[in-house]
């Protein structure tokens, strides 16, 4: 049996406003060819499937047009729900889909065996189970007990964490003895390489889950949260797939990937690279530099590459932000956008005491670092700190996840 594990679609997604719409669509048609060509038989995607925990109608109708497309090829399709996504609104169709054989997990269910899904054979046997286990809430990980220190709270979400994952083993152990079983999650695991995109879950990342934890029962772990493609330390093959387009332009250089698994070899996955549909570009120097970089750059067809700039200058120039500005408002090539532009200078303007690190827009502003800064200026105690900075992230979460507007 052939199976196929991607993560981290993040439907919606726009990349400095700029719609990442075209670029989903794209993998989409490449990822059903793909199926396809490799028979494959089940599809894992293990969270973050849409970029927003209340998405808009046209991100909404890409998703299920997405769905439909990857139907046809009658292959059964697995989804979790990653800390970007709402589990209502990713299980509301829950019971539809499940007669198209489409499976969804939003959110942790009361009965841990509802993450079961056994996967049967053309005899009707069943020959793998996936556990499908979507991102863990803090609500679902934490009791009362369990402590309200900095130190307490993290290492419970760390026991939470590996006891859900022993729960569902000894569940499938006991139910389908002998049947080999994939995991899916989302997390962070200790060790894994991150990018900017990557929204911090389980107080800012700090909660890192050593993947040894895991256990040995898994013959695979299928995991999302990481944008990177990577491997793992772990008892068993444990990988991120990584995301299928580059979200952020920190991701320009990854080599996005899907994973295949063919359990006829064994559990070690092939690795397809996924075909880059659009190019991130980030040109950085001085004025005359900039200048020279965009002139060279040639026409091209296909999605318009986007450009991130930065002008680096030594001394501050007012004349240079303006003449930045210029350059980009009357940037025009075929095939190229100029999506955000910023100025950094090396020394302080003289007489004012003040150094321009950069030209900041809000978009470039982050809650997390603001309010680090903040807690940064008070006279408080390190332990003090790091719950003030653990009950900000608690406050940031349900931030994302109540957004209805």
């Amino acid at each position: 049996m052939k199976i196929l594990h991607t993560a981290d679609w993040h439907i919606g997604k726009k990349l400095h406003k700029h719609s990442l719409q075209p670029d989903f669509d794209l993998f989409i048609d490449w990822l059903c060819n793909c199926i396809s060509e490799n028979e494959v038989k089940v599809l894992l995607v293990s969270g973050d499937v849409f970029d927003l925990a209340n998405p808009s109608s046209e991100a909404r109708q890409q998703y299920f047009k997405a769905l439909m497309k990857l139907k046809r090829l009658d292959c059964k399709i697995i989804l979790t729900g990653g800390n970007h996504d709402s589990p209502t609104m990713l299980n509301a169709p829950q019971e539809v889909l499940r007669e198209l054989d489409i499976h969804i997990i939003g959110g942790l269910p009361n009965e841990l065996s509802e993450c079961i899904v056994p996967i049967k054979n053309d005899k009707n046997e069943t020959e793998l189970l996936v556990a499908a286990l979507p991102y863990l809430r803090d609500a679902d990980l934490r009791t009362a007990s369990q402590g309200n220190s900095y130190e307490a709270r993290l290492e419970a979400l760390r026991k939470g964490i590996q006891q859900t994952f022993l729960d569902i083993a000894e569940i499938c152990k006991s139910q389908f003895p002998e049947v080999p079983t994939i995991a899916m999650g989302h997390l962070f695991a200790a060790g894994a390489e991150t990018s900017e995109s990557e929204r911090d879950i389980q107080i800012g990342n700090q909660a890192a889950f050593n993947a040894l934890q895991f256990g040995d029962y898994y013959n695979y772990i299928a995991l999302g949260h990481i944008h990177k493609p990577q491997r793992v330390n772990a008892a068993t093959p444990t990988f991120y797939s990584g995301s299928p387009i580059p979200l952020s332009f920190s991701e320009r250089s990854h080599k996005n990937r899907i994973l295949l698994l063919d359990t006829e070899t064994g559990w070690e996955p092939k690795s397809i690279e996924i075909p880059s549909f659009r190019e991130l570009l980030k040109i950085t120097g001085t004025l005359e530099k900039l200048q020279q970089k965009l002139l060279e750059l040639q026409d091209r067809e296909g999605l318009a590459s986007l450009i991130e700039i930065e002008l680096q200058e030594e001394n501050f120039d007012s004349n240079k932000i303006y003449e930045l500005d210029q350059l980009v408002d009357n940037f025009k090539v075929e095939g190229y956008e100029i999506v955000k532009h910023r100025a950094s200078f090396e020394n302080k303007i003289s007489g004012s005491g003040k150094l321009y690190e950069e030209k900041q827009q809000l978009e470039d502003l982050q809650p997390l670092d603001v309010f680090q800064k903040l807690v940064d200026k008070q006279e408080e105690d390190e332990e003090t700190r790091k719950e003030l900075m653990s009950a900000f992230n608690e406050i940031l979460e349900e931030v994302h996840q109540s957004k209805k507007a």
